[in-house]
């Protein structure tokens, strides 16, 4: 059976233009009824007997079996052991990546993340104290698939925010479980460790870790167990089961933010090499049936040159079912009038990811608004943002980009303002004050202001 990926051909100028570009973004994040309630009862199971349930949960879902926590927790010498048994290129690669993230954050807790104050003319002193977070707790994707990148992505911002405490979970279900699409009937005692995401844990500096993963996980991070201690945010991608159980645990611990499909937007002149661009739009596409990847090119010539190399390279990709359900499903090659449209279309998708394929990017960058990451020029792929360029790769999706960011440094600090009245500055506010707190009607709010008046 030969496979076809089959983008979208969309024109600004056609009249069903709206109504079909609205149908190839729609995505609902509504998540399935059966799950949120499967998930609200494993997290109270989880809140009322801790262990006990995650140990049950564990079994059950990943079919590892262990007689206590202990057997589930990994050691600081196993993420050592990792790192000296995988190959030389692999540890140079994850170092080279981590030094790399570690210095874009450190360069952004600089520029965003430092406490700061100044005294006004009364000599009151205003400011912002900035503290990190005192324990994290990081999910790590486990199972179907396994991700050392997020892993340093998450943790090492954490580190550089001055947060003492990172927990990992991270699933290693055992082979023909229900968590890598088995049927859940066998057991052991043993599942499936990735080395590299070990690895990873020792170069990022991850504090604890626990082979556990799901809601179950979540629940154990955001209510603590005998074992597994309560952290103050969650962050990390993960299944259905995982996002559904981050949102509701919300406001008993933070979350980072609720990620959908991995999108990618590409804004080409029609300079770049098709094979290229084509290949960019793999690089999402292969992620999910669900992701999408989307074109915009005022060259029609240049799109057809674009579905000619998806038609040529689609057969040499491992993942190439799952590239062509994503690109006939929710992809587009959409044709523009020209640049500046692509742009304003591209601020109304709001992507994860956006390309600025062209010669002369910096011409362009000023009229984007939206996107989770920018990268700029034909030889910004994607993929290395995904791995080592620096910034982190966990970002806005689904048009969230419009009011949210990526995960950062910020994200692993909170902040306390900072108020000292002068002697001189309370007869100034206190006036202020007093005079507004009658106009609400309260009394003592008034009153605490005015005893500090010298008249």
């Amino acid at each position: 059976m030969t496979l076809v990926a089959a983008p979208a051909r969309l024109s600004t100028t056609a009249a069903t233009f709206e109504a079909d570009f609205a149908a190839r973004l729609h995505w609902s994040a509504d998540t399935d009824a059966a799950i949120e309630q499967r998930v609200a009862d494993i997290l109270a199971d989880v809140q009322k007997r801790g262990d006990a349930a995650v140990l049950e949960y564990t079994a059950r879902f990943d079919g590892l079996s262990a007689p206590d926590m202990a057997a589930l927790e990994l050691t600081q010498a196993d993420f050592k052991a990792a790192f000296d048994a995988i190959p030389q290129a692999q540890s140079d690669a994850l170092q080279a990546a981590a030094k790399r993230v570690r210095s874009y954050h450190e360069a952004q807790k600089k520029a965003s993340g430092e406490s700061w104050s100044y005294r006004d003319e009364d000599g009151t002193l205003l400011g912002q104290k900035v503290t990190p977070l005192d324990r994290v707790g990081i999910y790590v994707p486990g199972g179907k698939a396994a991700y050392p990148s997020s892993l340093l992505m998450n943790a090492i911002p954490a580190h550089v925010a001055g947060v003492q405490e990172i927990i990992m979970v991270v699933p290693t279900p055992v082979r023909g479980s229900v968590a890598t699409g088995g049927t859940g009937e066998g057991t052991s005692t043993k599942g499936e460790r990735n080395e590299l995401v070990l690895a990873a844990a020792y170069v990022a500096g991850v504090t604890r870790a626990f082979t556990i993963g799901g809601a179950q996980a979540v629940a154990a991070l955001a209510y603590g167990t005998e074992t597994v201690p309560k952290v103050d945010k969650i962050t990390g991608p993960g299944n259905a089961y995982v996002a559904s159980a981050k949102k509701r645990v919300f406001g008993t611990v933070g979350i980072d933010m609720i990620a959908g499909p991995s999108e990618i937007l590409v804004l080409a002149d029609g300079t770049t090499p098709p094979d290229w661009v084509a290949m960019d739009l793999f690089s999402q596409a292969e992620h999910d049936e669900l992701a999408q990847a989307i074109l915009l090119c005022p060259d029609a010539a240049y799109l057809d040159a674009v579905q000619r190399e998806i038609d040529r390279l689609l057969p040499t990709m491992p993942r190439a079912e799952i590239i062509a359900k994503s690109l006939t499903g929710r992809g587009a090659l959409i044709l523009t009038k020209d640049m500046e449209e692509a742009c304003a279309i591209s601020n109304r998708i709001a992507p994860e990811h956006l390309e600025v394929s062209s010669t002369d990017p910096h011409r362009w960058e000023p009229l984007l608004r939206h996107a989770g990451a920018i990268f700029l020029g034909a030889y910004t792929s994607e993929s290395l943002g995904d791995y080592c360029a620096g910034p982190n790769h966990v970002l806005p999706t689904s048009g969230t980009a419009r009011f949210s960011s990526p995960l950062g440094v910020y994200d692993f600090q909170k902040r306390s303002s900072l108020i000292e009245v002068s002697e001189a500055g309370a007869q100034v506010l206190g006036t202020i004050a007093a005079e507004l707190a009658y106009g609400e009607g309260l009394q003592a709010h008034a009153q605490a202001a005015e005893m500090r008046l010298k008249s």
